[in-house]
């Protein structure tokens, strides 16, 4: 089981910050359009999900897999969206990504007066403790790629 990469989006499509580890294809086009594909098709899957579940859906889209991997979503109540690709072999991680959001964003970023928010997240302890903390998961798997 591994990671391929992770995106962190503000409530308007902003790509805050983009990380990869075990990403075996690169998309071939510039990372600006890949981020603006990827919010966009997050943007048109929650929509789809809200008007289709037959059921009142609480926590909303959670996740979805293809044949190759697993896409993993949480939005917070402040419309960040936190993105993870996954082998199929990794089970629900909102835990995960809450950690990530609440632990690291929320207080590396958010309470840092030197980050401004609404712009690419530039600090580096944001960073390495986002890539630490990956590194430590039990599915995080250094022999993958």
């Amino acid at each position: 089981m591994t990671v391929h990469n992770l995106y962190l989006f503000d409530r308007n499509g902003v790509c805050l910050h983009y990380s990869e580890w075990h990403r075996k294809k690169q998309a071939g086009i510039p990372k600006e359009e890949e981020y603006k594909l990827m919010y966009g098709m997050l943007f048109s899957i929650r929509s789809f999900v809200s008007k289709m579940s037959p059921l009142d859906m609480k926590d909303g889209f959670l996740s979805f897999q293809t044949s190759r991997y697993k896409l993993h979503y949480y939005e917070t109540p402040t419309g960040i969206k936190v993105v993870m690709n996954t082998d199929l072999g990794v089970g629900p991680i909102r835990d995960v990504l809450h950690h990530i959001y609440s632990a690291l964003y929320v207080e590396l970023v958010v309470k840092n007066p030197l980050c401004p928010l609404g712009q690419t997240v530039q600090s580096e302890l944001f960073r390495s403790r986002l890539d630490s903390y990956i590194r430590s998961l039990p599915f995080f798997s250094a022999r993958a790629g």
